[in-house]
């Protein structure tokens, strides 16, 4: 055992590998604290408790009721994470290369929050974390803390040549877990890595790094197989406030939920149901790599699709073009780990102004896999039924046209004239 040193806060899941590091920080002589944040994924928490009891912690608590110099903390950020994270995402209609809505990428920087306060209140100088040295959640973790915490020092083993020398594979780590008494859930039947919280779930690494393996079946854990799940739609009003859903009523039932986290779990209930919310992607992280990940996100495909189409009937053109800019880089910045940043506070606040007028209802249908739109309506609508409606005229002169055609013709004409002229002196 090497001499006391400073106190850690561990960001500790419970796995083979922050529980084999919280072991090895004791090695290294530093009092550590953990902490197991339930953000919604499935846990066992007596086991957690258990098992961290075993590793040598002494006692147990969450924030709202400390105990002097506790081992370790079990915080339930649920509705945190929906109100703080996951709003300001969906009301940017946040996606990663088109595809990922950052399931992980949110939930790095609430649990960060966590880890800073926890390290102030206990007066600790350190934060570990047991995220890899290749991959996002590194920086992730460790940028979300400096920008809270600018003195705090970060202790990242898998960083560390000590420690992944001394463990290059999970054979040194079982056995290290063996040797200490951890008990570890790692079985050969799931030979990759999984990640869950209450928006999504996400599976890479082992036979997955293979781009051309295809999914086994029995990897997806958050939803049902779409080919097998209800030969019934269950179909849904969502109502929008400034751009967060405020209510889900479930038409077939009349089921109707209100608070913010509530509400988001009912969605997630009614999409896993149907299979809604898979996507198997290959994208370029941070560091520079490009990595396969696969991903459910049930309750958040269906808030998606809702606010996209809500936002395209309330706002403006203009305004929404240049929304869909910043929130590109939003959903940029969140990948990245900035959402401490200047910058991505400022694109917050940008976008949330553009939702002052997002209000209104989105009727939709959840069925195999897909979310179907199926109507909407708006106290804010710009949608002029009369102006558009082809039975009658309103407020539109058809004949204006021909000379709008004609003024966005001008640019067309002349482009393709003077490229005729360039083509027949290329020609002689």
């Amino acid at each position: 055992m090497a001499e006391p040193r400073d106190t850690v806060v561990l960001a500790y899941s419970g796995g083979l590998d922050t529980s084999c590091i919280l072991v090895w920080l004791k090695e290294q002589g530093y009092t550590v604290i953990a902490f197991l944040a339930n953000i919604g994924q499935t846990e066992d928490f007596d086991a957690a408790q258990k098992k961290a009891l075993a590793l040598g912690a002494k006692k147990l608590s969450s924030i709202a009721a400390l105990l002097p110099s506790p081992q370790v903390y079990i915080q339930d950020v649920c509705r945190e994470f929906v109100e703080d994270f996951i709003w300001p995402a969906v009301h940017a209609n946040a996606l990663y290369e088109d595809r990922y809505m950052l399931g992980s990428a949110l939930a790095r920087p609430c649990i960060a929050r966590h880890l800073v306060l926890i390290a102030q209140e206990e007066g600790a100088r350190y934060i570990a974390h047991g995220a890899t040295g290749k991959g996002n959640d590194q920086v992730r973790f460790e940028l979300g803390c400096y920008a809270l915490c600018p003195s705090i020092k970060v202790i990242a083993p898998w960083r560390m040549p000590e420690f992944y020398q001394r463990f290059p594979g999970r054979r040194e780590l079982m056995e290290y877990a063996q040797k200490h008494g951890i008990p570890v859930p790692v079985t050969p039947k799931a030979p990759w890595s999984m990640d869950e919280n209450l928006m999504h779930i996400s599976y890479e690494a082992g036979i997955l790094e293979n781009p051309k393996n295809r999914a086994p079946l029995d990897l997806y854990t958050k939803t049902c197989n779409p080919t097998t799940s209800p030969d019934v739609p269950d179909e849904l009003e969502i109502e929008f406030e400034k751009g967060v859903p405020v209510k889900v009523t479930n038409t077939r039932n009349g089921v109707t939920h209100r608070s913010a986290l509530e509400l988001f779990v009912y969605l997630n209930d009614i999409a896993s149901k149907h299979g809604v919310g898979r996507v198997d992607i290959v994208e370029n992280r941070f560091v520079g790599m490009k990595s396969r990940g696969i991903y459910e996100t049930p309750a958040g495909t269906i808030l998606y699709h809702a606010h996209l189409d809500i936002e395209a009937f309330t706002m403006d053109r203009e305004v929404r073009k240049i929304k869909q800019g910043l929130s590109l880089k939003f959903s940029e910045l969140v990948y990245n780990g900035f959402w401490y940043s200047p910058e991505c506070e400022f694109l917050k606040h940008c976008i949330a102004r553009s939702q002052q007028a997002v209000a209104g209802t989105v009727h939709v249908s959840v069925f195999k896999g897909q979310v179907y739109i199926l109507g909407r309506e708006s106290p804010h609508s710009l949608y002029n039924e009369e102006l558009v409606s082809m039975d009658v005229q309103g407020d539109y002169e058809p004949a204006d046209a021909t000379g709008f055609i004609n003024i966005n013709a001008l640019r067309l004409k002349e482009y393709h004239r003077l490229q005729s002229k360039v083509s027949t002196k290329q020609d002689e």
